[in-house]
């Protein structure tokens, strides 16, 4: 599974999910050429890249990538973790979703944690 991490989500859980996963390809996008790149250019590339994104953002890159949907444009797919959520519960829950799903599970889909 390819998954990159947009430029505010937490280092703390990735380090961990680095541990947990060490074979998971993953990335920060600050660490790419999409760094400071508005939210549906890095949803292009992430698409273009096949990378899942990780983020907190509920206020902008969800909104972003239901248009990307809607517009019938590819999307990986995004999984939505809330800041307010513990670092221990997110990783649980990003633990569930990374080790029994497919990439193709979260194609043009929003995956909002905690699961319903």
């Amino acid at each position: 599974m390819r998954v990159a991490a947009d430029e505010n989500f937490d280092g703390r859980i990735l380090k961990k999910l680095h541990l947990l996963f060490p074979d998971l390809d993953l990335l920060r996008v600050q660490d790419t050429e999409m760094y400071q790149q508005p939210d549906p250019v890095v949803l292009e590339w992430a698409a273009h890249e096949n990378r899942i994104i990780l983020t907190h953002d509920v206020q902008t890159l969800v909104s972003d990538a239901y248009a990307r949907v809607e517009q019938g444009l590819p999307m990986a797919g995004v999984i939505l973790v809330p800041e307010t959520l513990s670092i221990g519960k997110a990783l649980e829950y990003l633990e569930l979703l990374i080790g029994a799903s497919d990439p193709e599970d979260f194609t043009d889909r929003v995956t909002f944690i905690p699961l319903s």
